[in-house]
């Protein structure tokens, strides 16, 4: 079933309040998310290699148990290392030919920390266990019923994408880029990745919270601390500055930082994570797949990272449904704001969605037949065999990012 509606209403941008957080890249939900997602990719090259094609496999299911550590000022330790244990299911041979997927996602976590988290020693910092299961046989025969172009459904799900961003999404996911690019970290190599940005919008004012890592090896005083914390605000404050929101904000940095009481007074990593220490991380609880959790918009339940990409919907359909709402923004001059919802029925083909619901918020003297028109053709267009297609092989290829 496909329903389109046309609806008079205020954009969220227009609306008195906002709230939207990110969590960077460096957030123990976020490293996560980002491991689950390569393992997932590294598998699926593993599978095409020695099968052909894609098997069987979920592995959405993870945790990060944060470890134990002293920072101290010039370098302290990691007393304990976090524990990340990977779980849910994976097809682990087919006749004769076997795959290890626990040794491939542990060699794949491993070099996912060591090209994202600088200070993180995956060896001596991090431990692994895995609890990947072999794959249920009523979904591991879905991949042997194909009878079309596409997959079943290997779950009854739905998903929620819109476009565009607001002024308030687009600084919070522009300012934690900011904070953890390549340029930045050289200029501030004291502060760590785990940055979490958190915005809330009433009417034309933002207050801004941001929760930053520092790295305790760069710091050999209260003293240093502070003095390169106020540097920093000083760079966040220059950002916002030049956002829409100059002159119009509020900014605080590390909020719970207080003089007077050395390292425990401060936010002090030895790794530039407080998964070290302060926080475990869990798939799913972070971002959502357009890398924002956006409060004042409505949201799925399903987590993307880790899940199969040619069944699973979870994934396919949270990130089509941002790339169908984008494609609408862009290309229908009438439209305002959009909302997408796919909804799958386990079983189904993928290209064949047992609902599609369209929610158009117009600009003014905009003609709903028209919008209506125009928005069915890109439906038709992106659940087409050809471009769906493509879109699969890009998730498969991991060219969409995740989180």
């Amino acid at each position: 079933m496909k329903f389109i509606n046309v609806i008079q209403a205020s954009p969220v941008e227009s609306q008195p309040i906002e709230v939207v957080e990110r969590k960077g890249i460096g957030h123990p939900d976020t490293i996560v998310d980002n491991i689950v997602d390569a393992i997932s990719v590294e598998l699926n090259k593993e599978y095409i290699r020695k099968f052909g094609g894609i098997l069987h496999y979920n592995l959405d299911k993870a945790l990060l148990a944060a470890g134990s550590s002293k920072p101290t000022f010039g370098g302290g330790i990691v007393e304990k290392p976090m524990l990340i244990v990977f779980g849910d299911r994976a097809t682990t041979s087919l006749g004769e030919e076997m795959v290890d997927v626990d040794l491939l996602a542990k060699k794949v976590a491993k070099n996912w920390i060591k090209n994202n988290i600088r200070f993180l020693d995956v060896d001596n910092h991090v431990r692994f266990q895995s609890e990947i299961g072999k794959s249920a046989g009523n979904l591991s025969d879905i991949f042997k019923r194909k009878s079309g172009k596409f997959l079943g459904a290997n779950d009854t799900s739905a998903a929620v994408g819109y476009a565009p961003l607001t002024k308030t999404e687009r600084a919070v996911l522009d300012l934690e880029r900011k904070l953890n690019s390549n340029d930045f970290k050289k200029q501030f190599p004291e502060t760590g990745e785990d940055v979490k940005v958190m915005a809330v919008r009433i009417k034309n004012k933002l207050d801004v919270t941001v929760s930053m890592a520092f790295i305790d090896r760069f710091i050999d005083s209260e003293l240093s601390y502070f003095r390169r914390k106020s540097e920093v605000m000083e760079q966040i404050k220059s950002y916002l500055d030049d956002s829409p929101f100059a002159g119009n904000y509020e900014l605080h940095l590390n909020n719970l930082d207080v003089e007077g009481r050395g390292e425990d007074g401060l936010y002090l990593t030895v790794t530039g994570t407080s998964a070290e220490s302060g926080d475990s991380g869990q798939v799913g609880r972070g971002n959502r797949v357009n890398g924002l959790i956006s409060l004042a918009r409505p949201s799925g339940s399903e987590a993307a990272a880790g899940k199969n990409p040619v069944s699973h919907v979870g994934k396919i359909y949270n990130l089509l449904s941002f790339e169908i709402a984008n494609s609408i923004h862009k290309e229908v001059d009438e439209v305002d704001e959009v909302y997408v919802w796919l909804v799958s029925r386990i079983g189904q083909p993928i290209n064949i969605p047992s609902n599609i619901a369209v929610q158009v918020i117009p600009k003014e003297n905009s003609k709903e037949d028209e919008i209506v028109k125009k928005v069915s053709r890109i439906l038709e267009e992106t659940l087409s065999e050809s471009y769906l297609n493509a879109f699969i092989n890009r998730l498969i290829e991991g060219r969409i990012t995740i989180c």
